[in-house]
């Protein structure tokens, strides 16, 4: 038999279940259904499709038996005519070979058969039964009906046992944890899990932080604790824009219940269901990029939709949304330090900790450029890996002049959220007053009627800007977005753009004599106009607008 080198740790495991059972028998049904509630769980389960159409006598592929070696735990389904198959007595026999049985990592699932009936059996298989027997005493999975409702029931069992010998585990490599352990253990600290009431708490920050990372990390940490259930319902915003609010409620409460036969008709009867269904039930809920009051109204309520114990998870980019919900805590996410942002983007750049010597340099004007915010340090970091030096100086001069897609796009979809008003009031502050003391920035706002006051707030609200000092300040990767949606106006014709903040593109204008067309930040300018000549007629230009303005 083939011989393959054992994983030495849980990091190096591929799999954390593979199933062993007999692709003929009418199981097949039964082990698709459990897949997907493993998937549906976040536990990876090996899947051969093709296992049903292996000829008679046809010696087992090499990559079954390598699945085997690099699973975490192996269900051994089996079946009426399990014991008749080559391929079942060779996985049962590699099984033996590289599993410790007595430790637990083989649960044995009786489809259909008495465990009595298998007993008699001899040789490798015999041996193994036996040997699971001897572990399983009294504690045998024993399906004896092929009926949905049995074999529901029984799979919610067989996830349960999963999850409890699989233990706290974290789905994501190193990498993508960098920097993030102590919030995560934040977070845990924040839900107060010894406590019996129901908590919600929310982790909120600008797009590109990490709060999905977070969330997902504090969700595999502890979601062994939540015997009732569990769901991390992922990517609300876009998922309630696209498919509407009752399909959102059907995937929630189905995943909670481990229930495919669920059919919520509409929103108003979805939301009494979750709280008739989940009020006596220990659960924890991870609510991922909510956007919309509505979305929590309709799918969580409040703290008498769920039983004691149960803990909620609300991220956002939006403040605002976990106050008006009433959350107990809110945790904000910030940006990683530049300690942590070198090991992440060195990880992502160089699979290192360390970049080689002549990248140094270039790796120290990236993790200035992104500032702390781990989305850009992985976007780049993945599209400079194993590019040279040369190709490292021209993808960082062409970010001075246009952000990166991906980057500006998952960013935008704050601004994109915003109201009218609240969206000139961002671009002014990211072309304009960036740096500036809030009251005059609301003076001069207040006098374009843009309500400068709540406009401010709900920017805050949104993760957009920051107050500090009674000045606002922005993520610089959110200025570049700003200025990069003002350019997008007119690619070619800053005269035809709604601001004007860099001096060449002023001096471009006014030489032209299209000042009346645009907003033209002259302050902004002015402390350049001492380093640089300007044409006579641009500065009389300049002054004849000067003085117009102050009429």
């Amino acid at each position: 038999m083939a011989s393959f080198p054992r994983p030495e740790n849980n990091s190096l495991y591929k799999y954390d279940v593979f199933p062993s059972f007999r692709g003929e028998d009418k199981c097949k049904n039964f082990v698709d259904h459990l897949h997907d509630h493993l998937q549906r769980r976040g536990i990876v389960a090996f899947r051969d499709d093709h296992r049903k159409d292996l000829q008679r006598g046809k010696c087992i592929k090499p990559e079954i038996l390598r699945a085997i070696e690099q699973s975490r735990l192996v269900l051994v389904i089996f079946s009426k005519n399990y014991a008749s198959s080559t391929w079942c007595l060779e996985e049962v026999a590699k099984v033996v070979e590289c599993k410790d049985i007595n430790e637990g990592s083989v649960i044995p699932i009786f489809y259909e058969v008495n465990p009595s009936d298998i007993r008699k059996l001899r040789g490798n298989f015999g041996t193994a039964f036996a040997k699971t027997e001897e572990a399983y005493s009294g504690d045998k999975r024993d399906i004896k009906s092929g009926r949905m409702q049995y074999e529901t029931k029984f799979i919610q069992q067989i996830i349960g046992e999963v999850e409890n010998k699989l233990g706290p585990r974290l789905s994501y490599v190193v990498g993508d944890l960098m920097g993030m352990h102590s919030r995560i253990a934040n977070v845990v600290e924040s839900l107060c899990l010894d406590r019996s009431d129901v908590r919600s708490i929310g982790i909120w920050g600008m797009g590109g932080i990490g709060k999905t990372t977070v969330a997902r990390a504090v969700y595999d940490k502890i979601h062994g604790q939540f015997d009732d259930g569990c769901c991390f319902l992922a990517d609300v915003r876009e998922i309630s824009k696209k498919n509407g609010l009752v399909y959102l409620q059907n995937e929630f409460l189905g995943d909670i219940l481990q229930d495919d036969s669920l059919r919520i008709r509409d929103d108003h009867r979805g939301a009494n269901m979750i709280k008739q269904r989940l009020q006596h039930k220990k659960v924890l809920v991870i609510l991922d990029d909510v956007d919309e009051k509505e979305q929590l109204e309709k799918l969580i309520g409040g703290f008498d939709w769920f039983g004691h114990g149960s803990r909620i998870i609300i991220t956002t980019r939006d403040e605002h949304l976990l106050l008006q919900h009433g959350v107990n805590s809110i945790y904000k996410v910030d940006e990683l330090s530049f300690g942590e942002a070198f090991q992440l983007f060195c990880l992502k750049a160089f699979r290192s900790n360390h970049p080689p010597a002549e990248f140094n340099e270039l790796v120290k004007q990236v993790i200035r450029y992104a500032d702390g915010l781990p989305l850009a340090l992985d976007v780049l970091g993945s599209f400079l890996a194993c590019r040279s030096l040369m190709q490292w100086k021209s993808a960082l001069a062409r970010l001075k002049e246009c952000p990166e897609g991906k980057i500006f796009d998952r960013l935008r979809l704050s601004y994109d959220g915003l109201k009218q008003k609240e969206k000139e009031i961002f671009l002014d502050i990211a072309c304009f007053f960036k740096g500036k003391e809030k009251p005059y920035v609301a003076e001069v706002l207040d006098n374009c009627d843009l309500y400068a006051d709540i406009g401010i707030e709900i920017l805050v609200n949104k993760s957009l800007i920051q107050i500090m000092g009674n000045k606002l300040w922005m993520h610089d990767l959110l200025q570049e977005m700003a200025w990069e949606i003002v350019r997008r106006e007119s690619p070619e014709e800053p005269g035809e753009r709604s601001r004007v903040w860099l001096f060449e593109d002023v001096c471009h204008i006014l030489s032209k004599n299209s000042v009346s067309i645009c907003k033209i930040n002259f302050q902004a300018c002015l402390f350049d106009i001492g380093k640089k000549k300007l044409a006579s007629h641009v500065l009389t230009l300049y002054e004849l607008f000067i003085r117009e303005l102050e009429k």
